[in-house]
């Protein structure tokens, strides 16, 4: 049974850090590009930052390029977001998301809501 569980969501202050983690099971982790996305309220769902499954490529969303940093160990079947100088235009729900070929899966999603 494929699982992917986000957390270290939370309420954090404008210029602050989170870091969010996603714990896979039920499938090979290594052999999947992982990533993160994100949904605020009344918009539509946006990727935040990839990873290949090696994790010697990432890319990332223009709007958090030099904040967010993306990384993954295959050991431990994680993959991790780390949301530095948080602004209030980055709260969303965040979802981690696995793709390989045509399979797909997503986890259930960790609030980050940033407010002073």
């Amino acid at each position: 049974q494929v699982q992917l569980v986000e957390s270290g969501g939370g309420l954090v202050q404008p210029g602050g850090s989170l870091r969010l983690s996603c714990a896979a099971s039920g499938f090979t982790f290594s052999s999947y590009v992982m990533s993160w996305h994100r949904q605020a309220p009344g918009k539509a769902r946006e990727l935040v930052a990839r990873i290949t499954s090696t994790g010697g490529s990432t890319s990332y969303a223009v709007a958090v390029r030099g904040r967010f940093t993306i990384s993954r160990d295959n050991a431990k079947n994680t993959v991790y977001l780390q949301m530095n100088s948080l602004k209030p235009e980055d709260t969303a729900v965040y979802y981690c998301n696995a793709v390989r070929q045509f399979d797909d899966h997503w986890g259930q999603g960790t609030q980050v809501t940033v407010s002073s």
